[in-house]
């Protein structure tokens, strides 16, 4: 019986390509890929020839047990994608899955993520986060997926083409709020470009700007709101709103979450808030 290698490539950056990962793809048996076409193009610049076969969600229902069966009989073969890690907003998950199923054997490679290196580089909170990648295209599917998300404090990562961009900003906006989000584009690619901001500011910088790349969206988790069996004073809750602005919420923003589960309106909080503002910079 073979073995499945699950194999990282480059997102942008081909100097990102293992010296392992080289190795295995020139030793197997065959090489999985999403689109033969992008992966020929990996291969020839590091002179490697081998077999390759299309796996993609169009045909994995047919090329899966084709695969299963070469490995179940003795190949070792390579699953990639077009950039990054397998299995990651990928089809090749199936294949793994398959594998498991018979008990073949799985390694990885592993390789740069899109996702992690938007994560680590968003200046977000990164000890919980949830990947959600594409959101769905029709608006029905797609607010009940932001709903479902909306009161959780984890960091929120999703992926984004470029002509679906101002839509999917304008959806995180009515549905989650204005919120601090980073926007990452052509991340390790020569015009890479990573920009934190907020969720208002983004839809309005778009409406004039051409988005150009691939994206991946970071965006702030739900604030924690206050324990229900503590009541906060006003002024509790105007410093709590005061931290949150610290953390990139705007004050309107940060009022509505520090409100919430207080007796006290929006408009309370912010007006204590400015107070607490003045008082910070007249200290300074």
């Amino acid at each position: 019986m073979g073995t499945l290698y699950i194999v990282g490539t480059p997102i942008g950056n081909l100097g990102d390509f293992s010296p392992r990962a080289i190795e295995i793809l020139k030793t197997v048996d065959f090489i999985a890929a999403e689109d033969t076409r992008v992966t020929l193009k990996l291969l020839n610049h590091f002179e490697i020839r081998n077999t390759l076969i299309s796996y993609h969600e169009h045909n994995a229902a047919t090329r899966g047990p084709e695969l299963l069966e070469r490995l179940l009989n003795g190949e070792n073969g390579a699953i990639v994608t077009d950039a990054g890690m397998p299995c990651i907003s990928d089809p090749g998950e199936g294949l793994v899955a398959l594998c498991h199923e018979n008990e073949v054997e799985i390694a990885t490679v592993p390789g740069p993520t899109a996702a992690m290196t938007a994560l680590v580089a968003s200046g977000l909170p990164t000890g919980k986060f949830l990947f959600e990648g594409f959101l769905p295209i029709k608006k029905g599917e797609r607010d009940a997926a932001l709903q479902a998300v909306s009161r959780l404090p984890h960091t929120l990562i999703f992926y984004e083409a470029p002509h679906r961009l101002r839509q999917t900003l304008a959806a995180l906006l009515e549905g989650l709020g204005d919120r601090p989000i980073t926007l990452c584009r052509e991340l390790t690619k020569l015009h890479e470009d990573i920009w934190k901001t907020t969720l208002g500011e983004a839809v309005e910088h778009y409406k004039t700007n051409e988005p150009r790349g691939e994206y991946v969206l970071v965006m702030a988790g739900a604030p924690e709101t206050a324990d229900p069996e503590q009541e906060l004073t006003l002024e509790q809750a105007a410093q709590r709103a005061l931290e949150l602005t610290g953390q990139g919420f705007g004050p309107t923003a940060a009022a509505k979450a520090a409100a919430q589960g207080t007796p006290y309106s929006k408009s309370e909080v912010y007006k204590q808030l400015l107070v607490l503002q003045q008082g910070q910079q007249a200290a300074e």
